[in-house]
């Protein structure tokens, strides 16, 4: 299914399950559909289920926003105090939509638990309460932590939640990070169970023999010991002087530590000029994400923030950002810290959700299934996997998993021929009817009269998309920056048109927002 069919059918309202393969783009689908939720005023509460995740996607975990915290199991109690809790009450009512990510590391029993809550702080006897549920990830990445009298995980989708929200499966299949076919070869095989010669003579064509041989690349290691020597080590061999940056924190205490553990940044991060960092936060105006690698080649004079640079050459300051907590509208927490890590080596549960130019692995102490897999995945190409050996488990995902991904595979392609056999009204009409169930408000209109009436009604898509051709910021919120360039252009006496082109917004919205401004009557 390709992302663009995907967005139209999350759109609808109805409970879905977003998987692909890495870099098959879930991630930016999701951040796509989060900014027409609030566009519309729709809120929605973005989640994962681990604090590493949380922080990759802005969001908080799932066990914090339910209030279920670290239970393992719900009891009548325990869900009457949950359901008596003004704050978690009001946030979970205010919810329209709940997206999980990382489905894959929650397990049946935890899903299950955050369902009762939903319909216990709702009042509804719907699935959740009646909220749109998007679950987010791929069943080969990591899975959650077996209990000690489990032989195998209980995965999400083997729960009794699972199976009453009706969830449609959306299988991405365009791939948007390997470009490699090589590469792409070696996952299938993994994916498939089917390790065969061609598969091993691939992985053996990127062998070393020592961890120094690639000195730009990033260091996977199955264990975090191995990580923290490697990256003291490399950090001591530098000469000159050590800068350090310490997290700033704020807000609630229990927030604030799941924050720092799922922070990739340390709470004490220290540089020298070469050390060789990653970057831990998007920040696409600055010229950076989440994984990119690169060089500290200076301290800016003015507040002392590390000038980095990246592969391609391009230098920048890095200053700091935050992680946050939201609940509802508000922030409860929040923590700031330079957006940089030392990169000469990280655990592979760390890597999960980035994309790496380069990176030398160890992957001969692999313990779960699904490791290797993750780690594999991580480069863009086969020529930037260095091996420094692997063992059988690294090459294993779970059977099960495997079983499963064909009955998911089959269930998209029955929600897309479904979905091909509806017209374009038909699933116009579904998606403002979400809206409207929702409460949000349908902001693109333009007037037409009826019944000799000038009316203001729902602008047909079609219409939406034929203005944003050519006004690509069209019925989109004004921000503060949009704003100030108004105002100046406005101060300079610039035409209307002028403003149009320079803001890539219609005449007539320059016009309302001006009025609104008070710079015109």
């Amino acid at each position: 299914m390709t992302q663009d069919t995907a967005f139209a059918i999350l759109k609808t309202g109805g409970n879905i399950f977003l998987t692909g393969e890495p870099g098959s783009g879930k991630t930016f689908l999701v951040n796509k559909y989060v900014r027409y939720l609030r566009d519309h005023d729709i809120h929605v509460a973005i989640t994962a289920s681990t604090g590493i995740a949380a922080t990759h996607i802005g969001g908080s975990t799932i066990h914090s926003w339910s209030g279920i915290g670290i239970r393992k199991s719900l009891s009548a109690q325990d869900l009457e105090i949950i359901a008596s809790t003004d704050r978690l009450v009001k946030q979970i009512q205010n919810t329209h939509v709940l997206i999980i990510d990382e489905i894959s590391m929650l397990d049946a029993a935890t899903l299950d638990m955050v369902e009762h809550v939903c319909r216990a702080t709702r009042k509804s006897p719907a699935p959740f309460g009646g909220l749109q549920v998007v679950l987010v990830g791929d069943f080969f990445q990591l899975p959650p932590v077996s209990k000690h009298d489990e032989e195998t995980p209980q995965f999400a989708f083997a729960s009794s939640s699972w199976s009453e929200a009706l969830f449609d499966v959306c299988y991405l299949t365009e791939q948007h990070r390997q470009s490699d076919a090589a590469l792409s070869s070696v996952l299938s095989a993994i994916r498939g169970g089917v390790i065969e010669d061609a598969t091993l003579a691939h992985l053996d064509t990127r062998r070393i023999e020592h961890h120094n041989e690639h000195q730009h690349a990033t260091k996977l290691y199955s264990h975090n010991a191995n990580v923290d020597d490697v990256n003291a080590d490399k950090l001591s061999e530098l000469k000159g002087e050590v800068h350090v940056f310490e997290m700033v924190r704020h807000g609630q205490k229990a927030k604030i530590e799941a924050l720092v553990r799922g922070c990739l940044s340390p709470e004490r991060l220290e540089l020298k000029i070469g050390a060789t960092v990653m970057c831990t936060r998007n920040n696409p105006d600055k010229g950076f994400v989440n994984g990119t690698l690169a060089k500290v080649v200076d301290f800016d004079d003015a507040d002392g923030f590390p000038i980095i640079q990246t592969k391609n050459n391009r230098r920048m300051t890095v200053e700091p950002m935050e992680w946050a907590i939201e609940d509802g509208d508000k922030v409860s927490a929040r923590i700031v810290q330079v957006p940089l890590r030392l990169a000469w080596a990280m655990t592979v549960h760390k890597s999960q959700g980035m994309s790496l130019d380069a990176a030398v692995m160890d992957l001969s102490r692999s313990f779960a299934f699904g490791q290797g897999y993750v780690a594999l995945s991580r480069v863009r190409s086969l020529d930037g996997l260095y091996l420094l050996g692997w063992n059988e488990r690294a090459l294993r995902v779970d059977p099960l998993i495997q079983a499963q991904d064909r009955i998911m595979r089959v269930a998209s392609e029955a929600v897309e021929v479904a979905w091909s056999a509806r017209t374009d009204d038909q699933h116009h009409h579904a998606q403002e009817e979400f809206i409207r169930a929702c409460a949000g408000r349908l902001h693109k209109v333009e007037k037409k009269f009826v019944a000799g009436v000038a009316t203001e009604v729902p602008m047909h898509p079609k219409r939406l998309a034929e203005i944003r051709k050519h006004f690509p910021k069209a019925y989109t919120p004004w921000t503060d920056d949009d704003d100030a360039q108004l105002k100046a252009l406005h101060e300079a006496n610039e035409p209307v048109k002028e403003m149009s082109e320079q803001l890539q917004r219609h005449a007539g919205g320059i016009r309302s927002r001006l009025k609104k401004l008070g710079l015109t009557e």
